[in-house]
């Protein structure tokens, strides 16, 4: 299955909503300390209802600490600056599908550690600035896991 990366989350209900997404997805959850929020936050419980047991969520102390855990998986760095649209990507299983914090994205830095090819973005009208942290995780997971024939879930053929 894939690996969601969450660098740096800030929203409390955003994480909240992508632990009930992984959950339903079979997606592993990574999440990239510092957190803007506690991970007991009641706004993250009540957004991930009682999810957190069916969904696989590490905490990692820094990047550092994730990429070595993910060593050897493709990552794919989502962001406004991206160059490559989401849908155009062949995905596979394993992928590591990386979103940065709610009010920043990620870091240059961190973009310019992933290959060009594997930055990708959603696109947007033009005078948007971006959109919500667990609906664009929503929209690349569901692409990805599609292009998987929905592998594990109750509709696979």
């Amino acid at each position: 299955m894939f690996h969601i990366v969450l660098y740096q989350p800030e929203i409390p209900p955003n994480t909240g909503n992508v632990i009930r997404l992984c959950a339903n997805s079979g997606a592993r959850l990574h999440l990239v300390k510092p957190l803007g929020f506690q991970i007991t936050d009641r706004a993250m419980v009540r957004a991930g209802l009682d999810y957190r047991d069916l969904a696989q969520v590490e905490l990692h102390e820094d990047w550092a600490a994730c990429r070595a855990a993910i060593a050897g998986y493709r990552m794919l760095a989502v962001s406004t600056r991206g160059k490559v649209r989401y849908d155009e990507i062949r995905y596979t299983s394993g992928d590591a599908l990386l979103f940065g914090p709610e009010t920043r994205g990620l870091p240059q830095a961190l973009l310019e550690s992933v290959p060009r090819a594997n930055c990708i973005r959603l696109p947007m009208r033009a005078d948007s600035r971006s959109l919500n942290l667990s609906n664009s995780v929503a929209i690349v997971l569901y692409e990805a896991w599609r292009q998987q024939n929905f592998a594990g879930s109750t509709d696979t053929a």
